[in-house]
């Protein structure tokens, strides 16, 4: 699966609904409910909070949310009249019951301060589950729903599109809407969502959208199998030509609209090669008949053309594919896809090189940085950001960008190096600004995909009757103050196929060979 098809499925959940079960036990008797309040942070100072707090069978499970995203409850024991909640995020809360009252301490890292939270009502369930069997009626009463809440809800809907057109496409979705399947619906809905054009709105795929088992990348003007489920190994390396009896170049212009509209190319571009391997989009967008079943056409570099019949995978089944590559080698930022942030020392260049995809327990996960920097005293220290899609932004600030910026052997230009591309997004590509701005970071490889001006800060909410997750966005972030609203790298690297099929990293290598007389020209 592609990056975005991970931001998607990862959960992205909103601040008041479902977060996963958390194996931790509780009784009946025990604190839950759903509660609201404030905390003080000595980092951000007063933060709104909510917590969702259930006991299920024995089971606490649940989350909390601050302005900057919901984190899932890990685990919770309530003891000697004293509760105590861990989060994935690294916040733990120590709270103490009072009535209808919750205050403690909350910690983040070394960050800390006092919480006080007020129960306002019972536990809010497990979300339903969703579906696609409606009747036409119920689909008017969701596309009436989302277009209404969707304009209401969002920081600023019609900063990219005018309200009039946004109107526009809700009518014509909704004179249309009766001829329709579940597949076309979900298509005309998520292109209006992105009609708004930032990043973070959209309609989520659901967990049974009929995903096919191969992976795409775009290489100047090709678009090429780069991986792929067993069974159809004989695809890999070669250039997709048509999907059915669709032109890949029309496939992609069908799907593009599905794209966030003021993105970035880039950006806009990697989020169109996922979806072209989702079998309900290309049923949705008339490309494929059958949305369990696509036909690729497909040549070799030799020009020999061949077809291959890629057949959809179940939700279930999805983590057990067994992928083979088109590289003959993965280079280190593709390596250790399950890890969200780990670091190794390059002997022969006298560098630590740390792959940073995600934000999970980055607290605990960034002291064996600090370790290693402090055991090897490296020359180089690299961050790869490339295939970061996001999480809290504060929490990279505080255990990586400050800390970092704090090391006077390593914060030096020539010495420091972030690696970004189209994939880094949302608070990745605030951390990545953080970079360039609060430190001697050079920043290597493409330019960032999301704008760096923009809506952002992500919350969704539930369609009534399919109960499809559409997110919004619901503040507007600067990062950048002057010129144009890009984050561009310090020394642009394109990887070409070759070097893909290769094994090859041309942006690292840029990296390890900076300062090297003979290289770097």
């Amino acid at each position: 699966m592609g990056q975005f098809r991970l931001i998607i499925l990862s959960g992205l959940l909103a601040a008041c609904c479902e977060f996963s079960s958390a194996q931790t036990s509780c009784k009946p008797s025990d604190p839950t409910g759903y509660f609201e309040g404030t905390a003080i942070s000595r980092l951000m100072g007063k933060l709104e909070i909510s917590l969702n707090l259930r006991c299920d069978k024995g089971q606490y499970s649940g989350g909390m949310a601050i302005p900057l995203g919901p984190s899932t409850l890990t685990s919770g024991h309530f003891e000697d009249g004293h509760l105590t909640l861990t989060f994935d995020s690294g916040v733990v809360m120590q709270l103490t019951p009072d009535g209808a009252l919750l205050h403690g301490k909350v910690t983040a890292g070394d960050d800390s301060g006092p919480i006080e939270l007020q129960r306002v009502g019972d536990a809010k369930p497990p979300p339903p589950a969703e579906r696609s069997d409606l009747t036409t009626a119920e689909w008017h009463q969701d596309l009436t729903f989302f277009a209404t809440q969707l304009a209401e809800r969002h920081a600023n809907a019609f900063h990219f599109i005018s309200r009039q057109q946004y109107q526009a496409e809700v009518t014509e979705l909704d004179r249309k809407l009766d001829s329709l399947n579940s597949d076309e619906i979900y298509v005309g809905l998520d292109r209006i969502a992105n009609s708004i054009g930032d990043g973070h709105t959209y309609v989520s795929l659901p967990a049974d959208d009929a995903f096919l088992p191969i992976r795409l990348a775009r290489f100047g003007n090709e678009l090429r199998v780069v991986a792929a489920g067993s069974g159809y190994e004989s695809a890999l390396g070669s250039r997709v030509l048509r999907i059915n009896d669709t032109p890949i170049a029309q496939a992609h212009a069908l799907i593009y609209s599905l794209t966030p509209a003021d993105e970035t190319a880039a950006l806009r571009e990697a989020r169109a090669n996922d979806l072209l391997t989702i079998g309900m989009v290309l049923h949705g967008t008339g490309i494929t008949p059958d949305r369990n079943s696509a036909r690729f056409t497909l040549a070799n570099d030799d020009g020999r053309q061949f077809t291959i019949n890629v057949n959809a995978v179940a939700p279930q089944k999805i983590p057990t594919i067994q992928w083979s590559h088109a590289a003959k080698v993965q280079p280190l930022f593709r390596q250790k896809p399950e890890e969200s942030f780990w670091c190794v020392y390059l002997d022969n260049a006298r560098t630590v090189y740390c792959s940073f995809r995600g934000y999970k327990n980055l607290d605990e996960k960034s002291k064996a940085l600090f370790q290693l920097i402090e055991q090897k005293h490296p020359e180089k220290l690299v961050i790869d950001m490339r295939l970061n899609g996001g999480g809290d932004y504060t929490v990279g600030l505080r255990d990586l960008v400050h800390p970092i910026r704090d090391l006077p052997a390593l914060n030096r230009r020539g010495h420091l190096f972030v690696l970004i591309g189209p994939s880094t997004f949302s608070a990745a590509m605030s951390n990545s600004a953080h970079f360039r701005n609060q430190t001697n970071a050079l920043l290597v490889g493409e330019p960032i995909g999301e704008r760096p001006n923009s809506y952002q800060e992500r919350r969704d909410m539930t369609l009534p009757n399919s109960h499809w997750k559409v997110n919004y966005s619901t503040k507007f972030y600067t990062f950048v103050d002057t010129g144009e609203n890009l984050i561009r790298p310090d020394q642009e690297i394109k990887t070409s196929w070759k070097d893909y099929e290769e094994g090859r990293d041309p942006v690292l290598d840029w990296v390890l060979n900076y300062g090297n007389p003979a290289s770097n020209k």
